[in-house]
């Protein structure tokens, strides 16, 4: 049902009628709805049509005890056609009300659909800003392969990861991974818990037993790496020899089995800016909850989430992850590769130059199929193309990691480490906080290696069913 001020009188009901199919009263609608979903191949429905976001204000508030959570969103965008309605993704809770541009506005809500219809018309090109103001219990939202996220109670607070459409449990938005914009996001928590979130912690304010955690992120964000842990930690705070500041939020039961290897973050970060370009973002970390918050690590903007102390070999990947996945971000679900491809070639490299396995010996295991102790999951490596996952369940299978990073080997090996540590860094710099495809990629190999022939990585390795054969 709509709500507005404007539907409270029975004389109105011939207009009411009419704004209920979102068209105007006095006939002179200019604008049309924008699109509810942006039709990604996975994920019809996550993101919208009609605008692009600027800038989230989240002012949160949230009870432990009851797992109850109010917020205003203000959500400033512009306008990319004329606009008479505009969807929002919001799953469960209860919207109280919204504005557009200072005005109530009419709303409806149809399963993750929150559609806005403001008292004027938006013309193409316009900022506007839009308040959504809801409370509620967030829903835990479960993926097509099973994972959890959304808004995770635990056993002191909660823990907010999105990838891939989880971010609306917790605030309406264009959920979608080609819309990016900044964030302030200000959480208020019973005093004596802490909030740790992306970007910068700005403030940290206490009254009347209750403290105001206020962050901001100021680079594009796509809103599935939008984060807010809710909890006890022990925080440490440090700068890379660069300066760069590194904020670490550890769960006290995992604090001293995490000790060493947090302690490698500024020499994670310092390498990988040698081999991948300068750090993307203005700060980095980690968050370490317990083990059984999550069922996965994940590389929320800034500084990722563990369930507990992640081993070497996943904090390279997670911290890899801000260039890759954060900074250059999929513009659709299927292009999920391009982040975890990248991703795990990276923990190849890391080995290679610190005198583990090298990416080649790496690519062979995987090719003679013993990478892995187990054959189910050596098999699985060929299920799919890389590019081309069989589902959204499929969308961080084997395939998009592995397989991704012997795409990544292939065109190493056939233009050199020279030439292929410069794609490597030329890639990241070339798409820094934007979004790019598997075509883009392909396109700028192809232009950083004039007169190469990639046709058969492409077709065998990238989008080829099965098991190419040996070189």
């Amino acid at each position: 049902m709509y709500r507005s001020a404007l539907l409270v009188r029975t004389a109105a009901v011939g207009c009411a009628l009419l704004v209920l199919t979102l068209t105007g009263c006095d006939g002179g609608v200019r604008g049309t709805p924008g699109g509810a979903g942006v039709h990604d191949p996975y994920f019809p429905r996550a993101g919208n049509g009609g605008y692009d976001v600027g800038h989230y204000g989240l002012t949160l508030a949230y009870d432990p005890d009851r797992r109850f959570l109010t917020g205003t969103a203000v959500i400033t965008a512009r306008a990319t056609q004329d606009l008479s309605a505009f969807d929002l993704d919001l799953s469960g809770l209860d919207v109280r009300s919204v504005t557009v541009a200072g005005k109530a506005a009419l709303f409806s809500r149809a399963g993750q659909e929150l559609t806005v219809r403001p008292h004027d018309d938006l013309v193409k090109g316009e900022t506007f800003t839009a308040t959504v103001r809801y409370s509620g219990r967030p829903e835990v939202v479960v993926d097509p392969d099973g994972a959890r996220e959304g808004w995770l109670p635990t056993a002191d607070g909660a823990l907010a990861l999105g990838e891939p459409v989880g971010s609306m449990a917790w605030f309406p938005g264009n959920n979608h991974p080609s819309d990016k914009a900044a964030y302030d996001i200000s959480v208020t928590v019973p005093e004596g818990l802490q909030v740790v979130s992306n970007g910068e912690l700005r403030s940290e304010t206490t009254s009347g037993g209750r403290t105001t955690f206020r962050w901001r992120t100021t680079e594009p964000m796509a809103s599935y790496l939008a984060t807010v842990a809710v909890g006890h930690f022990e925080i440490t705070r440090s700068t890379t020899r660069s300066g760069l500041p590194v904020y670490v939020a550890v769960e006290p039961s995992q604090v001293q089995g995490s000790r060493a290897v947090l302690a490698r973050i500024p020499e994670i970060v310092e390498w990988a800016e040698r081999r991948f370009g300068p750090y993307p973002f203005s700060s980095t970390g980690a968050i370490v909850g317990r083990r059984g918050d999550a069922g996965y690590a994940l590389e929320t903007q800034n500084r990722p989430v563990f369930p507990g102390t992640p081993d070497l070999r996943t904090l390279v990947h997670e911290l890899v992850h801000q260039w890759y996945g954060n900074s250059v971000t999929p513009k659709s679900w299927r292009d999920m590769w391009l982040n975890e491809g990248f991703a795990t070639y990276a923990q190849w490299l890391w080995e290679e130059d610190h005198g583990g396995r090298t990416a080649q010996q790496a690519f062979d295991a995987l090719q003679r199929g013993d990478y892995f102790a187990d054959d189910a999951a050596n098999e699985a490596v060929w299920a799919f193309p890389p590019a081309g996952p069989s589902g959204a369940e499929h969308i961080s299978g084997r395939p998009v990691y592995e397989r991704g990073a012997m795409v990544l080997h292939r065109i190493r090996q056939t233009v050199g480490d020279h030439a292929f540590d410069d794609i490597l860094r030329g890639w990241s710099a070339a798409h820094r906080h934007g979004n790019a495809d598997t075509a883009d990629f392909t396109a700028y190999v192809e232009r950083k290696a004039p007169g190469t022939d990639f046709g058969g990585i492409w077709a065998d390795w990238l989008y080829g069913d099965g098991k190419p054969a040996p070189r």
